[in-house]
């Protein structure tokens, strides 16, 4: 592999990324860009690129922590550094985060040992001090960990690092340009992590075949000759570096107007976006794309396109809404809000701000003045998204129209299938866990040894000790003070007294739903709710941090509908499109279940599973069908895998089959109704009140037969 990095200006097409990258090279207060698409788009190779255009950084001889020879970190462990220090000058650094890093390869490890026994910091910088006045690039960003994530996005929110252990804490500066990637259909961030990011870019590859001949040309053309295909490109690379370096220097000087700064703010506004962080990145993208295009003042068109980069991402309110931004609301709300403050609306005065200290004259003269298209619009400040449909019987046919508008082109439908339906409104369900303490990737449902949590004893080390438990080691030490030749106040330690806490926590699980799609199920009313059940369940195992799985039985055969992945919204969209109909094989869907946990625990031996089957628990594709699920259900058991069944049994009749079923699997069975968490509470009040009822009614029933007794007698 060759050591020449393809060219940033060789990239064919991907204008927004482009833009967002090099407006954080201009200003990283913009907070970073979180790059989002398909897999194969140049989403890394453009990141890497970026990295020769930034200009060399001059560092303090000797420091670690890459320290501006002009402005020094006062608090550098590599501190203090003199005036007079000596200085080399070095490329910017581009530091790139492997997915499984640990948390001490980030920040930083700490000797605790010789921390106590010797008294001395023993401190190895991390990849962020690596990083610090470069670029740090996280690859597949929404497979880290949420922990990790929020830790990176502190440190480049602060521009500072702190590690701290047991008393014993290290600070240094780390200010970086930071840069993420991912493919949404391997899992999203949590709004919560989105938000972090400054910027966020959508790409996809081109459609048009002369630009994916011309991407390929290059391709070949650069893994021919490196050297020769950079040299090419090395005119337009060094003018590109220059207007960063530009951009900069004139980025101190852009002004703000009062006029753009309150377009932002009510964009923001109008888009409903949560807290305030929304409207200091957009004005720091507005001033960096001013500066990037070599003006003092931030425009229109600026707000515009900061609005663009900066909004869609946190517009999500739940995991299955898809980023997005409504233009036509926006280029609204930029019209209404274009005019300086408090204009003059010719004579009327009816607006609350009649001050107009500014003798403007006549600024409501041209058409958007009063009366212009903002007073004259339709109060409708919504909708900006696809045309409305005409009318039930406006101007349509009558003949055609009512027969047209209420059934949606469809293709038609095997024998004995049904149409999809829609699924029912999601809620919050009951929480269901795995049995025992694992030890999986950190999360929220079950019980599990983790990195955070209560400490709940002591052990000795396994590796590099970076949790010290104090009490226990000092405990192990004492006995040996005497024989150690303790003479002074200072404990005398070994290597062998050391104690780390083992922390219990919650983990993630893989949670594989195995859904009865048969004719059974087909009933509308019933099938919309329990496909509302299972997106309830999605969502909780996205809150949760789960990986989920989904298999579908139906006709014949059980099909793997949704290999695991973290990605609910893939999950959202194929239960969303599920038909129903035929057999119940329910015997192929759990035996096609049991063959899927089996390779999952192959790949991830500590990820425990939760198995959910949702059925009525009848049985009847092929020969002896209740006998071989039976069968089936008896080989979860025996491995003892955490299983619920959610029974989809409805009518005045039921045969109890779901229930049976998850006796034979171990597990519990719900009903429909149980699984609301807020119908947990309230079965309990009726089950209290049902026997509450039933002693009154026994109590008033004895009464009533003791009362002619006595009278007889």
């Amino acid at each position: 592999m060759s050591d020449v990095r393809y060219p940033f200006t060789a990239i064919v097409g991907m204008a927004d990324l482009r833009l967002g990258l090099l407006l954080n090279a201009v200003s990283p207060a913009v907070g970073g860009v979180l790059v989002r698409g398909e897999k194969g788009t140049a989403k890394s190779t453009m990141v890497r690129a970026l990295a020769g255009l930034l200009p060399s950084i001059a560092t303090v001889d000797g420091c670690r922590f890459a320290c501006d020879p002009a402005a020094p970190d006062p608090q550098c462990p590599d501190g203090p550094h003199p005036a007079s220090s000596s200085a080399s000058e070095f490329p910017s650094q581009l530091v790139e985060l492997p997915v499984g890093v640990a948390e001490d390869r980030i920040v930083g490890s700490l000797d605790l040992e010789r921390a106590l026994a010797e008294g001395v910091k023993a401190y190895e910088p991390g990849l962020l001090a690596k990083a610090h006045r470069g670029v740090l690039y996280i690859d597949e960003v929404n497979l880290l960990q949420d922990h990790v994530v929020d830790l990176l996005l502190d440190a480049a929110a602060m521009g500072r690092s702190y590690v701290e252990r047991e008393g014993v804490s290290v600070r240094h500066a780390a200010r970086f340009l930071l840069v993420g990637t991912m493919n949404p259909e391997e899992g999203e961030l949590r709004p919560q992590l989105l938000d972090r990011f400054g910027l966020t870019v959508e790409i996809a590859a081109t459609r048009d075949p002369a630009e994916r001949a011309e991407v390929v040309r290059r391709r070949l053309a650069y893994d021919a000759d490196p050297a020769g295909f950079a040299a090419r490109f090395a005119a337009e690379e060094r003018e590109l570096a220059e207007r960063i370096t530009a951009a900069r220097e004139l980025l101190p000087k852009v002004e703000l107007t009062d006029v753009a700064l309150r377009q932002i703010t009510a964009v923001c506004a109008a888009f409903e976006v949560d807290g305030l962080r929304a409207d200091i990145v957009m004005a720091r993208t507005a001033v960096a794309l001013a500066a990037w295009a070599g003006r003092a003042e931030v425009l229109e068109e600026d707000v515009r396109k900061a609005a663009q980069l900066a909004l869609p991402h946190r517009r999500r309110r739940n995991p299955f809404d898809a980023p997005g931004l409504d233009e036509e609301q926006l280029d609204r709300t930029l019209e209404e809000h274009a005019q300086p403050e408090d204009p003059e609306p010719e004579g009327d005065g009816p607006g609350p701000d009649g001050d107009g200290p500014d003798g403007d004259g006549p600024d409501g003269n041209g058409p958007d003045g009063g009366g212009g298209p903002d007073g004259g619009g339709a109060p409708e400040p919504f909708d900006g998204g696809a045309p409305q449909a005409p009318a039930a019987g406006s101007g349509a046919p009558d003949a055609e129209a009512p027969a047209q508008q209420p059934v949606p082109a469809q293709h038609p439908a095997p024998a004995r299938e049904s149409a999809p339906v829609a699924a029912g409104d999601p809620y919050r369900t009951r929480l269901f866990t795995v049995r025992g303490t694992g030890r999986g990737a950190q999360g929220r449902r079950s019980p599990a040894e983790t990195t955070g949590g209560h400490t709940i004893r002591a052990r000795r080390p396994r590796g590099p000790l970076s949790r010290l438990h104090l009490t226990a080691t000092i405990q192990a030490a004492a006995p040996h003070q005497v024989a150690r030749g303790r003479a002074g106040r200072a404990l005398v330690l070994h290597k062998d007294d050391f104690r780390e806490q083992v922390r219990q926590g919650r983990e993630s699980n893989l949670v594989l739903f195995v859904v009865d799609a048969s004719g059974s199920m087909a009933a509308r009313q019933r099938m919309t709710a329990v496909k509302g059940a299972v997106l309830s369940l999605l969502m909780d195992a996205y809150q949760r941090r789960d990986k989920i799985g989904m298999i579908t039985f139906r006709g014949a055969d059980a099909e793997l509908a949704l290999p695991p992945t973290s990605s609910v919204e893939v999950g959202a969209a194929r239960l969303e499109s599920l038909p129903t109909g035929g057999r119940t094989p329910l015997a192929a869907g759990l035996l096609r279940a049991h063959e899927v946990l089996r390779v999952e625990r192959l790949r991830d031996p500590n990820r425990r599973p939760l198995l959910v089957v949702v059925t009525d628990g009848r049985a009847t594709g092929g020969r002896d069908a209740l006998a071989r699920s039976q069968r089936a259900a008896a080989l979860f058991a025996a491995q003892g895998t955490a299983s619920v069944v959610l029974d989809c049994e409805s009518g005045p009749v039921r045969l109890g089959l779901a229930r049976t079923l998850a006796g034979l699997l171990g597990g519990s069975a719900v009903s429909l109704d149980e699984l609301r968490a807020e119908g947990v509470a309230s079965l309990v009040r009726e089950n209290r009140e049902d026997h509450a009822n039933r002693a009154a009614r026994a109590g008033r029933a004895s009464r009533a037969t003791t009362t002619p007794m006595r009278k007889a007698a």
